[in-house]
C-alpha cells in the first residue's frame, strides 16, 4: 500500500518591505511521505520570499518535471521556477532554459557547503538562477516548529527576515550565493 501526502495548511500574512509586497494567504502544503519537516517548513518560507497571489505549489517530489513552487504567465510559460534543497546541476539547467528566472533555496549546512563548492562553477554560467542558503539553525529551529495547522507572520526588510509564529521570533539574513543578472 502506497502511502498518502500528510496534509498542512497554514495562514501566512507577508509584509516584504524590500519589495513592497503585503499580502494575507490561506496556504496548502502537501508533504510527501519522503519529505522532511525541514524541507517542507523551507518550501513554506520560499513561497513567503516570493510571495505573490498566483504563486503555487506544485506536485514537487511527485513530479520530476516541476519545481518546488512556480509562478507561471497567463499564457502558461514559466514566470519564475523556484527549487529546495541540493538539486542536480542538470535539473537547474533545464529550469533555466523554461523559465524567465529560477531561484534555489538551499539548506542543510555543511551538505549544501560542499554542494555548492562542486557545481558553482556551472550554475554561474546560467545568467536567470540565484541561489539562497539558509542557516541550518534557523532552518532546523523552523521544522521544529512544524504543525498541520499553523500561522505565521513573515516580515522582510533590508534583506533581514522574522519569521513568528507567535510563540518564537526566528530571525534571518539568508546567504545569497548567486544572483540572478
Amino acid at each position: 500500500m502506497a502511502l498518502k501526502a500528510t496534509i498542512f495548511k497554514s495562514s501566512l500574512n507577508v509584509a516584504d518591505m524590500d519589495r513592497g509586497v503585503y499580502l494575507d494567504a490561506q496556504l496548502t502544503l502537501a508533504r510527501h511521505p519522503s519529505e522532511t519537516d525541514e524541507r517542507l517548513m523551507v518550501r513554506l518560507l520560499a513561497w513567503g520570499l516570493n510571495a505573490d497571489p498566483a504563486l503555487e505549489f506544485t506536485k514537487g517530489l511527485s513530479a520530476d518535471d516541476e519545481p518546488d513552487i512556480w509562478l507561471k504567465h497567463l499564457h502558461g510559460g514559466i514566470q519564475h521556477w523556484i527549487e529546495v534543497g541540493l538539486p542536480d546541476e542538470r535539473r537547474l539547467k533545464k529550469a533555466c532554459n523554461q523559465s524567465d528566472r529560477v531561484t534555489l533555496y538551499t539548506y542543510a549546512g555543511r551538505g549544501a557547503q560542499l554542494w555548492w563548492q562542486q557545481n558553482q562553477p556551472q550554475l554561474a554560467r546560467l545568467g536567470n538562477l540565484s541561489v539562497i542558503n539558509l542557516d541550518e539553525s534557523f532552518t532546523r529551529a523552523l521544522a521544529a516548529r512544524a504543525a498541520r495547522a499553523m500561522q505565521w507572520q513573515l516580515t522582510v526588510n533590508e534583506g533581514q527576515l522574522w519569521l513568528s509564529d507567535g510563540e518564537q521570533t526566528l530571525e534571518l539574513t539568508p546567504g545569497c550565493w548567486q544572483s540572478a543578472g
